[in-house]
């Protein structure tokens, strides 16, 4: 059965992209079938990162003018040939939200008309691509924020991760979200979990060995997130500079596999397996 996982945020600028990419592209290395969706309509990437151009996109899926098959691009091959291949089994699929202002205009104007008409579509979405592809994950990059789009994409998971760093903006957004969001979603079965991400640790020089101050004040603030949000961590990656500013970012775990890094993402995944 086929394990849908959206990725969130309050606001942009929190890593979401880079550890769902990372983690999508680690399964398909371990032999997981993996269909990644860039839903972050207002912002979307994974089109650059691939250099990849889909037969339609996203958008065209979801104004009801494509097919499943024909807006999901396979880039199995694309990883295929970094740290050892992919193992039997594994394959990566990618749906790619066109990158044109004026095809994001035209989505939050049909989104504005007819909400529930989307979340329709969202479903369907879902349920072809566990159809037609037999994932075994559906991970979902999604617009951060309280957005129709965001909202929509989460109601279709199975497991939700708040992804956050570790600024008071990011925290009290968080919260807020937690409240008036993620309450109502775990109400129908979804689980959801907070993602902290560039936390202090190792691009401070005193903290790098991961003890001190530093990781003790970090416990302390998973602590008071989780007895605010009622919301488990489920990882807390700290904060890499050389990753942050590197191009190929959402391939780190393919091409740097020893990378402190991708021995986060790698713990992740296995959180991922027994929790959700």
């Amino acid at each position: 059965m086929a394990k849908c996982i959206a990725f969130h945020s309050y606001k942009g600028g929190t890593g979401k992209t880079t550890i769902a990419s990372n983690c999508a592209a680690l399964l398909a290395k371990r032999g997981s079938k993996v269909a990644l969706l860039d839903l972050d309509v207002y912002a979307p990437s994974l089109y650059t990162y691939f250099e990849k151009e889909p037969k339609k996109w996203l958008n065209d899926y979801l104004q009801g003018d494509a097919d499943v098959e024909e807006v999901m691009t396979d880039v199995t091959q694309t990883i295929q040939g970094y740290a050892g291949g992919v193992a039997d089994g594994g394959k990566l699929w990618i749906g790619m939200c066109n990158v044109k202002k004026e095809e994001i205009y035209k989505m939050e104007s049909n989104t504005m008309e007819g909400s529930k008409s989307q979340l329709r579509r969202f479903i369907l979405l879902r349920e072809q691509l566990i159809s037609n592809y037999e994932p075994d994950y559906i991970i979902i990059d999604t617009s951060p924020g309280i957005r129709y789009w965001s909202i929509n994409a989460l109601a279709v998971a199975d497991a939700l991760f708040l992804t956050l760093k570790m600024g008071e903006i990011d925290i009290d957004g968080t919260n807020r979200l937690a409240a008036e969001i993620y309450s109502s979603l775990t109400k129908y079965g979804a689980r959801s979990f907070l993602l902290l991400n560039r936390v202090a640790g190792y691009c401070v020089p005193d903290f790098a060995a991961g003890g001190g101050r530093a990781a003790e004040g970090n416990h302390d603030i998973e602590g008071l997130l989780t007895g605010k949000t009622g919301m488990e961590v489920i990882s807390s990656i700290p904060c890499y500079c050389d990753i942050q500013f590197s191009r190929k970012e959402f391939l780190t775990v393919l091409t740097q596999p020893a990378h402190p890094f991708t021995k986060q993402v790698e713990k992740l995944i296995d959180a991922v397996q027994i929790k959700v």
